[in-house]
């Protein structure tokens, strides 16, 4: 029955490997387990029937000669046209400019379109001849290295509902000049990332999550938006949580998180005008100074 199952599932060892004389046991033990999880993946996608592959995920550490293993498995989920593909990929001794590439063009190369949700962790992405993604609806890059143009890339996403860019890098202008008119949700989280601007169409988005530091973002037409989450990195940026982003004062549920480096700058708080946030409904506001943490509910 499992060579005729749809969703192909694998979780692999993730402990990087130790390099000091009182771990050589713990090492050992971390190759024994990371060779047996290849030898079962490797089992299992070579008997299964190939019919009717709805999720293929690993999420597992591999060093780099065995990354001819990943490719093996990539090749697998593009050629039965999974609808959602999963990697999560833990680094263990890839220099950071050598991790492995995921070929997005696999994901159109097979007749067209057919991924639905892709989640992609510690690769990186080069996207050249990609036709387009056109029925992708989730999209999450968790450190992933992006190459060229990616406003370009999301552009040809057309159906794109959900949207996380979580410490990514490459990528410092997220200006979008194209309309993404079904996402809904767009998570950016820039806080070790050097993204300088946000900027793009979305009228159906409905919940706007951002962290990192204090940098431009506008949001066109989001009229639609009901919750927002803002979460601002720089220490002297609570004065501009309620005025850097004019598109948030729509919603309806609203949750703050900034950090202050002394009590003085919660004196100098601009006035907030008559008339703000008119929809609210709830909001979260939580201070940080040093050690200390302040809450305030609404």
């Amino acid at each position: 029955l499992w060579r005729f199952h749809c969703n192909l599932c694998f979780d692999g060892p993730n402990d990087p490997d130790s390099d000091t004389d009182d771990e050589f046991a713990g090492q050992d033990s971390t190759k024994m387990k990371r060779a047996k999880f290849i030898e079962t993946v490797n089992s299992v996608i070579q008997q299964h029937s190939g019919i009717g592959v709805n999720k293929f995920s690993i999420r597992c550490g591999l060093p780099k000669e065995d990354s001819h293993h990943l490719d093996r498995w990539i090749s697998f989920a593009t050629s039965l046209k999974a609808k959602i593909i999963h990697f999560d990929l833990i680094i263990i001794d890839w220099p950071l400019e050598e991790v492995h590439h995921f070929p997005l063009e696999a994901l159109d190369a097979q007749g067209g379109s057919f991924v639905q949700s892709l989640f992609l962790a510690a690769v990186s992405i080069p996207h050249s001849g990609i036709r387009g993604l056109t029925i992708l609806r989730r999209l999450v890059l968790e450190s992933v290295q992006i190459f060229g143009d990616f406003p370009g890339l999301l552009a040809k996403c057309s159906a794109l509902e959900d949207l996380e860019i979580i410490d990514c890098s490459g990528v410092t202008n997220l200006s979008i000049p194209h309309k993404l008119d079904k996402l809904r949700h767009l998570l950016i989280d820039s806080s070790t990332t050097d993204i300088e601007v946000v900027e793009l169409h979305a009228a159906d988005l409905a919940h706007f999550e951002y962290k990192g530091r204090v940098i431009p973002i506008v949001l066109h037409g989001c009229s639609k938006l009901e919750k927002a989450t803002i979460m601002f990195v720089d220490t002297k940026a609570l004065a501009h949580t309620f005025t850097a982003v004019p598109s948030i004062l729509p919603v309806r549920i609203l949750h703050v998180q900034a950090i202050i480096s002394k009590y003085a700058q919660l004196q100098k708080l601009p006035t907030i005008p008559e008339g703000m946030f008119m929809n609210l409904r709830h909001m979260t506001l939580i201070v940080e100074m040093q050690m200390t943490i302040m809450k305030f509910f609404n």
